[in-house]
């Protein structure tokens, strides 16, 4: 590989996390980033700052991984020019993770070995990875298809209602499709469970379930934690987000619509010591949420790349592209964790309008903190970009925001 400087950023995907990147490209080295999917989606649409290119199929092999041939051999081709991919939904992310050999003969680009990958990204393994480790994480109970016998669970609940109930395998989960289905569930009854159960197993999906314990409290219980750690095993940064509102549309659940930067010098320490001692590469995001019957919080999973919120760090002056070109492009030599603060100087990330924010999230010091911090001007969204304009983007990224508007009314609930 080229010890040039000179890159182009290659973004798997279409989506907001797509764009998000793409933006941070092109604030902190002026560059347009080309971005490869399998469909247009409305974030990168109508943009001048990435370059969408469609490819039937492209998230999944063998499309994936005989595209990227082509591509190296036909397209990507200039010797004085580093082409640094980049995962931007879990799917991508494996797929760099499987093909890491591979591609990295060719491509610059931050991935775990895919050993490790499989580990972590299942919620199964990931949660005795929590166990061995000693990171807390809710009361949990696996189940696995042959536990559901005549369309009931064949044994009881360890923990009462209501109890959440998520997909162990994501990227399965993307494909199966059934009345009622959501990202994740809260079941208030035995009889809601078991017909949840029963339909998503006669949908087709075949891996373990995850059923927990539901730690009590609305979204702004929820923190969101975003690191970098590049070849060497350095983590470049932390920066713990303060979750205030979520997506309350089914398919959509549990993505963050409003956060404020936070800090907690226990929380960076231990998954710092957490991530080096696993030999993790690359991004991570890890959900957590805090539990006020014994005053921890608790894990949640961990997205093994940047989350589609995650441009709440970059709007925070950590430039997630940056870190990732740095380490990967320039190589620049490590020398401190940054840490993200909760401070005067701090920005509200919002992925829906002001107004919804005002009337849906819950009163409290940190709700009360982002609005004088959205009075001052200190607030920003991943899609709207001062430097992308066009009357046809900024018409559909307008709608985009308006339909959170029916989104809320429609299936907003106080937890």
């Amino acid at each position: 590989m080229s010890k040039s400087t000179k890159f182009t950023p290659i973004l798997l995907g279409s989506d907001m996390n797509v764009y998000g990147m793409a933006r941070g490209f092109y604030e902190a080295y002026g560059i347009t980033s080309i971005a490869y999917a399998s469909d247009q989606l409305a974030p990168t649409r109508y943009s001048k700052i990435v370059e969408v290119r469609l490819v039937h199929d492209f998230h999944e092999d063998p499309v994936f991984i005989e595209t990227m041939r082509k591509l190296q051999k036909e397209v990507f081709t200039d010797p004085t020019e580093n082409y640094l991919l980049v995962a931007c939904g879990d799917g991508y992310a494996e797929l760099l993770a499987k093909h890491k050999e591979e591609l990295s003969q060719h491509f610059l680009f931050a991935a775990n070995d895919y050993d490790l990958f499989k580990k972590l990204s299942n919620k199964v393994s990931f949660y005795e990875t929590c166990e061995e480790y000693q990171l807390p994480y809710p009361k949990t109970m696996i189940i696995t298809k042959d536990m559901v016998v005549d369309g009931k669970l064949d044994r009881p609940l360890p923990f009462d209602f209501p109890v959440a109930l998520k997909p162990a395998n994501s990227v399965e989960w993307l494909d199966i499709h059934f009345e009622g289905r959501k990202k994740a569930f809260i079941i208030d009854t035995i009889e809601e469970f078991n017909t949840i159960l029963n339909r998503l197993y006669q949908a087709g999906y075949t891996s373990e379930m995850i059923a927990q314990d539901f730690i009590p409290g609305d979204d702004s219980n929820m923190r969101v934690l975003n690191a970098y750690v590049d070849q060497s095993g350095n983590v470049r940064f932390m920066f713990l987000g303060h979750p205030l509102l979520e997506d309350p549309t089914p398919a959509s659940v549990g993505n963050y619509v409003v956060i404020v930067p936070d800090e907690d010098e226990g929380i960076y320490q231990t998954i710092k010591a957490f991530l080096q001692k696993i030999n993790y590469r690359g991004f991570a995001n890890f959900d957590l949420k805090y539990d006020t019957r014994d005053g921890i919080f608790k894990l949640f999973e961990i997205n093994l790349r940047q989350g589609r919120s995650s441009f709440f760090v970059t709007l925070n002056d950590f430039n997630l592209a940056s870190f990732l070109a740095e380490d990967r492009v320039f190589e620049t030599p490590f020398v401190t964790t940054r840490y993200g603060r909760k401070n005067d100087a701090a920005k509200v990330w919002l992925g829906v309008p002001k107004k919804i924010f005002e009337e849906y999230a819950v009163d409290s010091s940190d709700k009360r903190f982002a609005q004088e911090l959205i009075k001052k001007g200190q607030w920003g969204t991943t899609v709207f970009y001062e430097k992308d304009r066009s009357l046809k983007r900024w018409v559909l990224m307008k709608y985009m925001f308006y339909n959170y508007y029916k989104r809320f009314k429609t299936y907003f609930s106080v937890k």
